[in-house]
């Protein structure tokens, strides 16, 4: 047996709702590594924009990816259509990532790595934002708060559902007990470390696994973006749970949050006035 055969097999789960635009580059991430994954698991879930099209494109396009996707109708929401493509899952490992994800070429490889250690059933790493100025310096420092914040955490490391996996062993042991959260108030990724911890599970954190993602979410407005942290603490509420050290991202996202909205709305400005901008209204004839 070589050392290859004796690493553990990675599926790549994606959730997906109105993709269309981006879902490719998230594929082309996803099939351009240097190990190949076991299988890259799209599911759809109530697409009424081109999702679906764009996936089956791209399964033409690469026949030997084993790309596959599964169709999520019977509820809408992240719980659910992540719930269905880690049950459908047949790897040793399911790695989880969102449509708007590009995984480093490498990734694969070091989840295999990680995983092949035993020391956890479930990780995630750190992520850099594609369309953000100075890509490395905040990799770097999203590196560096994570783990911080992995040893605020205790036994209730977090996990990250841009940039995360989990044994297949591991969730069907918990698959019964997550929330599922049809109110829409939590965060999935967070229930799910919380039931693990709860079953005595070991989550870890592996800075080797790295992940390019979108900042849209700094697009939200106030409203949207407060809702969407506060987030953090109605999932630990919902357990039971009350330490201050586990809602340090709550202060960090918040914290951030005004000069990064500001300077991706003075961004978007820009390009559009080197783009040529709106064209101004005609006020008269010369």
């Amino acid at each position: 047996m070589t050392e290859s055969d004796s690493l553990p097999t990675v599926s790549i789960v994606i959730p997906a709702y109105n993709e269309e635009a981006g879902i490719r580059h998230c594929l082309v991430a996803a099939i351009e590594q240097t190990v190949p994954a076991h299988e890259i698991i799209v599911v759809d879930n109530r697409s009424t924009d081109g999702t679906r099209a764009a996936v089956e494109a791209m399964q033409s396009a690469f026949p030997d990816a084993n790309i596959r996707l599964v169709t999520q109708d019977a509820e809408q929401g992240i719980t659910p259509t992540r719930n269905a493509g880690f049950n459908a899952a047949t790897g040793t490992v399911i790695g989880r990532i969102d449509a708007d994800s590009a995984l480093s070429p490498d990734w694969v490889e070091q989840v295999q790595i990680a995983f092949s250690t035993g020391e956890f059933v479930a990780a995630s790493g750190p992520v850099e934002y594609y369309d953000m100025p100075m890509r490395a310096f905040g990799h770097h420092a999203d590196d560096t708060f994570r783990k911080i914040q992995v040893k605020l955490a205790g036994k209730y490391v977090f996990l990250f559902g841009t940039n995360m996996a989990i044994t297949k062993e591991a969730w069907l042991a918990v698959r019964d007990k997550v929330c599922a959260d049809r109110e829409d108030l939590m965060h999935e990724d967070l229930d799910l470390a919380v039931h693990l911890a709860l079953e005595g599970l070991k989550v870890g954190y592996v800075s080797a696994m790295v992940v390019g993602m979108s900042a849209r979410r700094l697009d939200s407005s106030p409203k949207d973006y407060l809702y969407y942290v506060e987030r953090f603490e109605r999932t630990y509420a919902k357990h039971g749970i009350r330490d201050i050290r586990l809602l340090a991202p709550m202060a960090v996202f918040l914290g951030i949050y005004p000069a990064l909205h500001a300077g991706r709305r003075l961004q978007e400005k820009r390009t559009a006035q080197q783009w040529g901008g709106r064209p101004k209204p005609v006020t008269g004839a010369e």
